[in-house]
């Protein structure tokens, strides 16, 4: 079977099985919820091994960020079976009504959530994500196809099989979830033209990959894009709370996308907190990249060029950029922010309030870390990603982002005049 014929069969199979699940109680989609839980902790020694086969081919070959990235462990397994279990103890947006109002002439209107449909989701190392996206569709009533990357294939493959069988258990439609297992870059470019069979695509990766998927779908995407993330320190802020917020935006997890990679703080206190917190991030074996008066304060750090300014690492480094107050670091996030997640470290309310209306971000956060924008740390149990899209959803895609509204009207016997 050609790529094509392989992608298109795998779509159709999935069409129908959202008309299916779309009509499945919550308590069914709880319990493969459930059982997805259960399958993946029973056969976590075979998806290790699975994922031992990807790591062997990946280890000479990519960044210690991205083996990050691709490694499951037995903690990992267990966070991703207790995401769903999470997922599963949600409210099911499916039938909530959202709005309803009554008309003059008698009949009833009500905007009533349900599922979108058929989600292609692709996506690139991160096997964990497999799980997360499965969840979210079935519980949201929507049947997925997953596409994620080549250095993955063998952890997602055990992982999908575990899932759909699941759903078989439990009397859901197994086609639900569809999973990719070939290579073949053309298998992305075949699922990208089936806007008659799709009906939305969500891109996670990195940015040149998201952007060559927008460029090429016929099918509506959600882009989880790239997320060059900055923390102002604002003259008025508590020092010891921002160098806690700093190292925790920068090391808790260097490799994902909301983690700190441009430091803007105000020359007001830059001579009183860079020093000490440069010191512990350097203990932390964080690369520092500086501005000229970065480097004034702090020697060991390396000139940052105009490329840092725009760079995400993914990785410990950082860049540091002394800035002349709240105006010039809201316009260096204007300049440089990719509208992912931003955050200010500020006692001063009215300057917490503006930095907040004016930054334009999926997620602005105020004395805290960029780092707790995240659809598990949201309550969402998981999520698809952070979209930066403006249409439709915009921060963590959770269950409540993958439904749409539908119209229903009640009435007895009206016509329109």
């Amino acid at each position: 079977m050609d790529v094509r014929t392989l992608i298109a069969t795998r779509a159709r199979a999935a069409r129908d099985a959202a008309r299916a699940l779309a009509l499945c109680p919550t308590r069914t989609k709880n319990d493969a919820l459930a059982q997805m839980a259960r399958g993946l902790v029973e056969k976590s020694e075979a998806l290790l091994e699975a994922n031992r086969v990807d790591l062997d081919r990946a280890r000479d070959r990519v960044t210690k960020a991205f083996l990050d990235r691709l490694t499951l462990t037995e903690a990992r397994i267990e966070e991703m079976a207790q995401g769903l279990r999470e997922i599963a103890a949600l409210p099911d947006p499916v039938g909530a009504v959202v709005e309803s109002w009554r008309r003059p002439n008698g009949i009833e209107i009500s905007r009533v959530r349900v599922p979108l449909g058929v989600i292609a989701f692709i996506y690139e190392s991160r096997p964990n994500v497999t799980a997360d996206a499965a969840g979210l569709c079935v519980k949201a009533g929507n049947a997925v196809v997953l596409r994620g990357g080549s250095e993955a294939i063998e952890s997602n493959t055990a992982i999908a099989a575990v899932l759909s069988k699941a759903l078989e258990k439990v009397g859901a439609p197994a086609d639900a979830i569809q999973f990719v297992d070939t290579t073949d870059r053309a298998a992305v470019a075949a699922l990208l033209e089936l806007d008659g069979l799709v009906d939305l695509v969500i891109p996670r990766g990195g940015e040149e990959f998201v952007r060559w998927v927008a460029e090429r779908s016929r099918v509506p995407v959600l882009k989880h894009d790239k997320g060059v993330v900055h923390v102002f320190v604002d003259a008025a802020a508590d020092l010891d709370m921002a160098t806690a917020i700093v190292l925790n935006a920068k090391t808790q997890r260097p490799s994902v996308c909301n983690a700190l990679e441009t430091l803007l703080v105000d020359r007001a206190i830059a001579e009183r907190f860079l020093p000490a917190a440069a010191a512990r991030l350097a203990d932390a074996g964080v690369e520092l990249r500086g501005c000229a008066h970065t480097r004034a304060l702090v020697p060991s750090a390396r000139p940052a060029t105009d490329a840092d300014w725009d760079a995400e690492y993914l990785d410990l480094v950082l860049a540091i950029r002394v800035v002349e107050g709240l105006d010039a670091a809201i316009e260096h996030i204007r300049a440089h922010g990719t509208g992912l997640a931003e955050a200010i470290v500020t006692n001063d309310l009215a300057r917490a309030r503006r930095f907040a209306r004016e930054v334009d971000a999926a997620g602005v956060l105020v004395n805290a870390s960029p780092r707790l924008l995240d659809g598990n740390q949201f309550g969402m149990g998981a999520e698809m990603g952070i979209s930066t899209s403006r249409v439709h959803a915009r921060g963590p895609v959770g269950v409540r982002e993958l439904t749409t509204t539908k119209f229903v009207v009640q009435g007895d016997g009206q016509v329109r005049d």
